[in-house]
């Protein structure tokens, strides 16, 4: 086996969320196999900013967009004018609002339900079409850990995760016969923006750190491997699974 199985050459990869965090290194590291890139956050700048500049340092096409994906219509016209260009979609983009069930602003259940679950069954739908007609094509979700548990605080965000897992296996049963693998990877607590309130609370940190058999909290970087791999013919054969990357959290 040599590393040619995982090589994205000629390949376009279009990345939600790739601005900063976990999608920026997974955007990265697809470009380092070989990739073009074409990203998708709310505030994208048109040349990339810093995400646009490490891929075209890797020698490979860069290209941004600015998308709301509160908004149902914006997510359609990006999706249409992306879908026949896309060999791999990285559905990643997504937020989180925090405070207590019984309390949950419903506008807050809205807003993660639309950017975390609904925004990107309408990219895989449209793009998944488009590779269904061309016959093969790689559709990877960034799923949670609360795709397995239900957190706390955070109802809408552990609803939208959780749907998450059943889109992945829906969506692999449907198009696995025309070559389009469909799968997901669940980060564990990786410190990026959306667990930056867990990281500076000492008690819930510390609670967290004594669970995870790695001794650590996850980089962005720890995701690049996986995403690589669900991308790349290595993973012809592997559909409808969430791969969990999580420094041994789940096992514990």
């Amino acid at each position: 086996m040599t590393t040619a199985i995982f090589d994205l050459t000629g390949l376009t990869a279009v990345v939600t969320g790739a601005r900063r965090g976990i999608g920026f290194a997974m955007a990265e590291s697809l470009a380092a196999a070989g990739a073009d890139i074409i990203a998708a956050s709310a505030s994208q700048e048109a040349d990339g900013g810093a995400i646009g500049r490490r891929v075209r340092d890797l020698g490979r096409r860069f290209e941004g967009h600015a998308v709301d994906f509160r908004d149902r219509d914006a997510v359609i016209d990006f999706a249409d004018s992306v879908a026949d260009r896309a060999d791999i979609l990285v559905n990643n983009a997504g937020t989180i609002r925090r405070a207590p069930a019984a309390e949950h602003p419903l506008e807050w259940w809205d807003e993660v339900i639309d950017v975390n679950l609904t925004s990107p069954f309408i990219l895989s739908q449209r793009v998944g079409a488009s590779m269904v007609g061309r016959g093969g094509g790689r559709i990877i979700f960034t799923a949670s850990l609360l795709t397995f548990q239900g957190g706390i605080n955070v109802p809408g965000y552990a609803a939208a995760k959780s749907g998450i897992a059943g889109v992945v296996k829906a969506l692999a049963n449907e198009w696995a016969p025309a070559g389009v693998t469909v799968n997901g990877i669940a980060p564990g607590y990786i410190a990026t923006d959306n667990t930056e309130a867990l990281r500076e609370d000492p008690d819930r940190s510390a609670s967290i750190l004594s669970r995870i058999p790695a001794g650590r909290w996850g980089r962005p970087e720890d995701l690049g491997g996986a995403t690589v791999f669900l991308a790349s013919p290595a993973a012809a054969y592997v559909t409808g699974v969430i791969l969990p990357v999580d420094g041994g959290w789940l096992g514990r």
